[in-house]
Formats: C-alpha cells, structure tokens, sequence
C-alpha cells in the first residue's frame, strides 16, 4: 500500500520510502520509523547488526518475484519474531506488515505477519496518539479485519481500532458522492443501483496502484457487459492524471478528486484501495491494498459477478 506526501499532515508517504527515511507523516499519526517518543525529531535511528540485514531485505521486497515474495515475507516475519526486544522490532514489525498485503502473498504469510507485529506490541506497549490508538493498532486491526487473520491483543486500543474500522465500514456502506471524469460526464455512486461497482482508489505516483491497473482493465473489458462499473478515484489534478491514462490505455472511468472531499468520505489514508457493491448498492466486499486479478474476481463474485 502506498501512502501520499501530496498534502501534509494527514496523509502518509510510499512505504518504500517510509523503510528508508526517519520520519513521514500520516492521518493517524503513525511513524514507524521515527525516533521513540519524546526524542529530538531529528535523532538518528541506529540500527544493530541483527537489524540491518532484516532491514535492507524489506526494503527489496517490491523487487522481488510474487512467489519469493511470499516467501521472503514469511521468513522476514519469523526473523523479526527472534530479535531481542528493542523499539526497532515493532518498527521492523509493522513495516512488513504495511507491505504484506500488496498482492496475494497466501493467508499463511498475513498470519505469520499479523503474529510477529501482535507480540512486538505486547512486549513494547504504545501510548495513544493524540487520544486515537497508536498508528501499529491500528495496522494489526486492519489485518484482521479485511485479512481474516486470527491475531488479536489485548490492549483498549486495539479494540478502539476495530471500533473505528467498524464504523468507517457502516460510513462506506451509506457513501454517496458525484465526480467527473475526464471526459466530463458526471457519476453518481446511488444512481449505479442495479449494477456492480467497483471503486478504486489509486494514483500515478504509487507503485502497486500501477500494477494493479491491467487487471482492473481485463475485467472491465470482460464485465462491463454484464453489469461492471469501475470507478479508479484520483486526487489528483487533471493534467498529471490525463496523459498517465492515456499512456497506460485504462478505458475504464477515472474521476478526479482533486478536493479530496470522496477520498474523506471513504476515509482513505493508504492506496490502494477497492470497494466493490453490489446490485442493490450493498458494500459486498474491500481490498485494503493492491490485489491480483484473481484477487479481483474473488471480490467480484460475491456481487454476482462470474
């Protein structure tokens, strides 16, 4: 999942740069790699000989083939478990975690995942941040929520996490909006009852929104048919959106968002991200990140779609 600089503070920067970098910012206030709380802003992070080489392997994930993907993040995952106890194993932690859901990595690696950033939490506890749980919380919430993972925590924040996740959902469930798209035409979210929409939310500076938009392209042209709107929302302006597309051949519309009023309602931090409603304008399902196209097709069926 990508994370915009576009606008500080409240949104949060590439993950790749995040593993990289000492700060970034985000809506919720999460920075895995910043000093400990109540450090100078500037204080170097320094990382042990443990550390690094686990460090250096996150950073070359998006590098790497699907499948040694997979397995480099379940091992990164039992690595990262084995480390001494330290403020950068729980930085370690939920950066594998950011970018374990970047594609269809197998349940098996998002419990080994979800597992390892669990018990970083529950041998180094977080203070709030500013009265919202902790930015890692919140990640591992996510993780079982949307991933179907089976870790938990005992902590109240964790629980405030799966509330507001809960409640962004039932805010999803009722969302309306009206945008543009390039050519002009208006889409109405309410006024697509009786076909299945996907909503996707993407950019042209993030990576695995990139390659994620053949596969969205494939099924258009193979759903679109049968009932398939898909909807790529970008918050960005017209001329850096109009030639990427152009370039790239999506056929299928793409809105502007520019005031970012649709990317608030939907509570997007993170991308990318897809909602898919059915028929009857129910949200049937969502992808937290980048999916594949058989990914895709999972999401699209439980609207009816096959």
């Amino acid at each position: 999942m990508t994370r915009s600089v576009q606008r500080a503070p409240r949104l949060r920067v590439d993950k790749l740069i995040l593993l990289t970098a000492s700060v970034y910012l985000s809506g919720a206030a999460l920075v895995l790699f910043r000093p400990p709380l109540g450090a100078a802003q500037n204080q170097q992070i320094v990382w042990s000989d443990q550390e690094k080489p686990i460090l250096q392997t996150i950073r070359g994930l998006r590098a790497l083939a699907d499948d040694v993907r997979a397995r480099t993040t379940k091992d990164l995952a039992l690595q990262i478990r084995q480390l001494p106890v330290a403020p950068n194993k729980l930085r370690l932690a939920e950066g594998l975690a950011n970018l374990s859901t970047e594609g269809d990595f197998g349940h098996d690696t998002l419990e080994e995942v979800a597992t390892t950033l669990a018990e970083a939490l529950r041998e180094q506890p977080l203070p709030e941040e500013k009265g919202q749980p902790a930015g890692p919380y919140v990640e591992l919430a996510t993780l079982v929520r949307y991933e179907h993972v089976h870790a938990s925590s005992d902590s109240p924040q964790f629980s405030a996490a799966m509330s507001k996740l809960e409640a962004d959902d039932q805010r999803r469930q009722t969302a309306d909006f009206t945008l543009a798209d390039l050519q002009g035409m208006k889409w109405s979210l309410r006024e697509l009852r009786g076909r299945v929409v996907l909503v996707n939310f993407w950019a042209t500076w993030c990576p695995p929104c990139r390659k994620e938009m053949p596969d969205l392209e494939t099924l258009y042209k193979r759903f679109k048919d049968q009932g398939l709107v898909i909807l790529a929302i970008s918050d960005e302006e017209d001329g850096k959106v109009r030639p990427f597309v152009a370039e790239h051949h999506a056929t299928y519309p793409v809105l502007l968002d520019p005031g970012r009023k649709v990317n608030d309602l939907f509570q997007i931090e993170g991308i990318p991200k897809s909602f898919v409603y059915d028929r009857s304008g129910k949200l049937v399902t969502q992808a937290i990140d980048m999916r594949t196209q058989k990914q895709f097709l999972e999401m699209l069926a439980q609207a009816g779609l096959q």
